[in-house]
């Protein structure tokens, strides 16, 4: 028997406004998506992407990180997240306007996107 991962966000970050450089958050929540093999970053990246493309998603990308990052918008659930591909594995940051629904959304569809994996949730607390 297996039981869904849960989505429950303990803490949300804050968001601060530092003169002349942007936002930043502080602390937070991150659940990191693994599969249950290894598998190439430009696997799941191109696996991402294809999820996003085909909704019900509006995103943006992010080209000159060193790491494949999406600013993410649920059209069904209105949720707001970053979604992060690194080091074989996929990572959902939780982000002042996040709740549990888009997350478990997103989960979904990459299990249905993936059929050939199995995945694992963890969920880290960041500190502020």
């Amino acid at each position: 028997m297996t039981s869904e991962p849960s989505f429950s966000i303990p803490r949300w970050p804050e968001r601060r406004f530092p003169h002349g450089s942007g936002v930043e958050y502080e602390g937070g929540t991150v659940f990191e998506l693994r599969p249950d093999a290894d598998v190439a970053t430009s696997t799941l990246t191109d696996t991402v992407a294809q999820l996003l493309t085909d909704g019900p998603y509006r995103f943006g990308d992010f080209h000159d990180l060193p790491m494949p990052v999406w600013l993410v918008r649920d059209e069904g659930t209105a949720d707001v997240f970053r979604v992060v591909v690194r080091d074989g594995t996929v990572r959902l940051h939780v982000l002042p306007a996040t709740e549990s629904a888009g997350l478990r959304r997103f989960y979904e569809r990459l299990r249905e996107t993936d059929v050939d994996r199995s995945w694992t949730v963890e969920r880290t607390i960041l500190d502020g």
